[in-house]
């Protein structure tokens, strides 16, 4: 089935300089919803806490853990003071579940497949602990396609600040101008636009709660899988006239 190609704002020149991409990992590759529930569930269990909805997790990750907690806790009602005894019982209990209650999106292997095909560098760059994002990516038969993969407490400051935007374009050793960056909140959107990165966002992840459709961007698409016919209409596109016989 041919793919609806989304709007794009990049010239067939910005299209055709693009020589890598760093790709986040919570509701951009993988949907961790579940993983979250499961988790939190357990820390709550442990503290005798109500545990949060799924919808609050919906609305709320993307900025880290530690935020995730601190925000949980808030949201049911119990002391802040709380937070070290949470964020050792929830990292014991995501560690033990990590990948189980989580599933790749649709398109995701076809367009990071695509992306190695054209020779592209990858990075996965995401708020989610280090410790977290390696062992997810190995379940799910996708951390070979990265060159690299930073977590959250890989640099001093975590998206939106473009540092580590610019740390991992650096580790690809490629310009920002050079890199595309994919995500699915106002996050990643933020990071690349101070870093210098284009970017893509998917409209099935989960920005927070909100419509990404809002969010400044090059591109809002359905699939990752997209990306590649919207690389190929622009290669299409700067590709010199053919000689008539």
């Amino acid at each position: 089935m041919r793919l609806r190609l989304p709007p794009m704002r990049l010239s067939p020149a910005q299209l055709q300089s693009i020589r890598a991409a760093i790709i986040d990992l919570d509701g951009t590759l993988i949907d961790t919803v579940g993983d979250f529930e499961v988790a939190l569930a357990g820390m709550a269990g442990d503290l005798g806490i109500p545990a949060v909805s799924r919808a609050f997790i919906r609305r709320t990750v993307g900025k880290g853990s530690e935020h995730l907690i601190s925000r949980a806790l808030a949201e049911v009602g119990a002391p802040a003071a709380l937070y070290d005894e949470a964020w050792k019982r929830y990292q014991h209990h995501y560690l033990a579940i990590n990948g189980r209650h989580s599933e790749v999106f649709a398109g995701v292997r076809e367009g990071i497949d695509a992306f190695v095909r054209r020779g592209w560098r990858l990075a996965c760059l995401t708020n989610k602990p280090g410790a977290f994002a390696r062992p997810l990516l190995e379940s799910k038969g996708l951390a070979s396609r990265f060159a690299h993969v930073f977590g959250g407490d890989a640099f001093a400051r975590k998206k939106p600040d473009p540092l580590p935007l610019l740390e991992a374009c650096r580790a690809l050793g490629t310009t920002p101008g050079e890199t595309l960056m994919v995500g699915d909140s106002s996050n990643d959107a933020a990071a690349a636009r101070a870093a210098g990165c284009p970017v893509v966002l998917v409209r099935y992840g989960y920005n927070h709660g909100e419509p990404v459709d809002g969010v400044d961007a090059d591109a809002h698409i359905d699939r990752l899988d997209e990306i590649d016919s919207w690389l190929a209409a622009g290669d299409a596109a700067g590709r010199p006239p053919q000689p008539r016989c």
